[in-house]
């Protein structure tokens, strides 16, 4: 732990040196008579920040950043502070409390067009790709088995819900709800839980807020109810639900305390999936644009760190994240899917070197795509209630996800040479847009540039003018 004095004397000469190198720039630009293109930032608008976060292992580029100083580098004084939810976090961020947070990719854009709280929340920087597992009890699991194909003695994966339907079947013939655990209704989670249900032809409900029905529960098969995260074990365990997804370690906990199984990953439902994001709201990001950009770059370096030399770096991240003020959980339970191997079933622990990403893939960037697919899914599920035009989905993901402010803090590390240019899209032509995307669980492809056609493919969902 840093004393006070120490920390003000770095803070001193790191301010100092800031404002000198500034100086010297200023100084070197005006007498070439131009300004370059990579201009530096200037000084934070404000140094000391608070971050919010939820103890999961997807919060690790906050924690590198911190702990590896590239907040104060950057001249920022951070203190993280773990959050009781999603929606205490998202309110802590809106009311001013949190100048930023570790967010669901769906918040900023939930808020932003009003679905539960309205504001409008920005993202620029996203934290990383997959890492989340559907997992469910081990009486489901023992019923599920027998109708999963096996090889050499283990189940054949990816496992779709298809050998959960006769499960649900049996459930609803002797008059019980089957019941799932997600973390927040604008959550990855649910998304990716929805879609996996889907995909083997279990209705996971509708959403109606124009009739103010919240529930997500109209017309289901399987009723999904929100937990949070770090309770999902202990409350499969209890009885109350019979699976759920979630991000790690909370599907390894369930493994190691032999009460469940996870059955599939994200990774598994849709490759390279955009998981969480970091948000702050449009407020504070249009009062503070330089210190936005500071906070990016230092996450940039962050996630490269955590990605490089092949995941070299992940002990000791790990060993970061087991500290009880980040996630808490036990070493080996962390380490489990951050070191690129997943548990599913006791024992049989298999290779999955991508089940969590920071940088590879160009993971932090804000593709507007990204956001285009979780609207085209609250549109589903009837979290938007209307049919919306191409246009319009288009537009709020330029309004939520800022490329702009992303691309700034890339290009001045870039300057810096603390990254390189190949690291990143092109970031004088990139449209925003992934290409189109093929590696799903029901091989739909994905077009964010169609969210309309793409809604159209799924048997189960609403589309066209559907209206609950």
């Amino acid at each position: 732990m840093k004393t006070i004095s120490k920390q003000f004397g770095r803070r001193t000469f790191l301010k100092s040196t800031v404002m000198t190198l500034g100086l010297s720039a200023s100084l070197a630009f005006g007498l070439m008579g131009s300004t370059p293109i990579n201009a530096a930032v200037g000084q934070p608008e404000k140094e000391e920040l608070k971050f919010g976060f939820i103890k999961l292992t997807d919060m690790a580029p906050l924690a590198v950043a911190y702990e590896k100083g590239f907040f104060e580098d950057e001249g920022l004084y951070v203190t993280l502070e773990a959050q009781a939810n999603w929606k205490v976090l998202l309110d802590r961020v809106i009311d001013g409390e949190l100048d930023g947070a570790h967010m669901l990719a769906g918040q900023p854009l939930g808020a932003t067009i009003g679905f539960g709280t309205q504001s409008h929340i920005v993202t620029a920087f996203s934290m990383d790709l997959n890492g989340n597992a559907i997992t469910v009890s081990n009486k489901v699991w023992g019923e599920m088995k027998k109708h999963i194909p096996h090889k050499d003695g283990k189940p054949v994966h990816p496992i779709k819900a298809d050998s959960l339907k006769p499960v649900i079947a049996k459930y609803k013939a002797e008059g019980k709800p089957f019941k799932m655990g997600m973390v927040f209704p604008v959550s990855t989670h649910n998304y990716e839980l929805r879609y996996w249900l889907a995909a083997g032809g279990i209705n996971p409900g509708y959403y109606a807020p124009h009739k103010g029905d919240s529930s997500g529960t109209l017309q289901a098969d399987t009723l999904l109810s929100v937990t949070p995260p770090p309770q999902m074990p202990s409350t499969m365990e209890a009885g109350t639900i019979d699976g759920y997804c979630v991000g790690e370690p909370w599907n390894q906990q369930a493994v190691f305390k032999g009460i469940g199984v996870p059955v599939v990953t994200d990774y598994e439902i849709w490759k390279d999936n955009p998981e969480k994001v970091f948000g702050v709201s449009k407020t504070w990001a249009d009062k503070n644009p330089n210190t936005h950009i500071r906070v990016v770059k230092a996450m940039i370096r962050a996630a490269q760190w955590l990605d490089a030399k092949n995941n070299a770096n992940r002990p000791e991240a790990v060993k970061i994240l087991s500290k009880s003020q980040y996630v808490g959980a036990d070493y080996d339970v962390i380490a489990n899917s951050m070191t690129g191997t997943f548990e599913y079933e006791k024992g049989d622990k298999r290779q999955v070197p991508d089940f969590n990403v920071f940088f590879r893939y160009n993971a932090t960037y804000p593709y507007y795509s990204d956001a285009i697919w979780y609207l085209t899914q609250m549109r589903r599920w009837g979290q938007i209630s209307e049919y919306k035009p191409d246009s319009w989905y288009k537009d709020i993901a330029k309004k939520v996800y800022r490329p702009d402010i992303y691309a700034l803090a890339a290009n001045e590390l870039i300057a810096e040479g603390k990254v390189s240019a190949k690291d990143f899209p092109d970031l004088v032509k990139e449209s925003g847009f992934r290409k189109p995307q093929k590696h799903f669980i029901d091989n739909i492809v994905y077009d964010g540039n169609q969210p309309n056609a793409y809604l159209k493919k799924f048997k189960i969902g609403l589309k066209n003018k559907d209206k609950m």
